[in-house]
């Protein structure tokens, strides 16, 4: 596991991503890492909400 100095930098690293509008594919650790849950974080942080209202069945 990670240590806080490099769970910060992750998430602000997702920020980053998602301010650039890389595609979430790009975080560069592996699936089975609390790193990439906080960038996956700090990604969904800086992505815009979708402007479309949500349909129902």
């Amino acid at each position: 596991m990670g240590t806080r100095e490099d769970i910060a930098r992750a998430v602000e690293a997702g920020r980053e991503a998602g301010r650039n509008g890389d595609k979430p594919t790009t975080c560069p650790y592996p699936g089975t890492s609390v790193l990439r849950t906080a960038w996956i974080r700090g990604y969904v942080e800086s992505r815009p909400v979708s402007s479309q209202p949500p349909t129902t069945a």
